[in-house]
């Protein structure tokens, strides 16, 4: 199987190292509310197995997964206070984001299907209505 290039390797190790770095951050009890939230956001969306466009479609499946994630790790990064910046980011260089959220457990797997029931939910509903 080829490898894939070097260039797209850094690229995707420093999604993960982002990701690790909002998930310390969100731990940080420095962290505004709002920066809480989107990172929340941003953390649901990337790590949960289900996504907006199913990643069967064909190239349409993949892009949510290319561009939306960034730009939600952009938005999260640009909201956190630089001191909370920082350490998280030293919090990721020595930690793994399975460590991070392993206490999470049972919790986390039960927001995240509360998420997705009530997206699915709210999108029948107005698919109701419309008709």
């Amino acid at each position: 199987m080829p490898r894939a290039p070097t260039r797209l390797r850094r690229w995707a190790a420093s999604l993960a190292r982002q990701l690790t770095a909002l998930a310390a951050a969100y731990r940080d009890p420095r962290t505004p509310l709002g920066a809480r939230v989107v990172i929340g956001a941003v953390l649901i969306y990337a790590l949960s197995p289900l996504d907006l466009i199913p990643d069967a479609l064909p190239v349409v499946g993949l892009l949510d997964d290319l561009v939306l994630v960034p730009l939600g790790i952009a938005l999260a990064l640009r909201l956190l206070p630089g001191d909370v910046l920082r350490d998280a980011r030293q919090t990721a260089t020595t930690v793994a984001l399975r460590d991070l959220g392993r206490h999470l457990g049972r919790w986390g797997v039960a927001l995240v299907v509360a998420l997705w029931a009530a997206f699915v939910l709210a999108i029948g509903l107005w698919l109701w209505r419309l008709r």
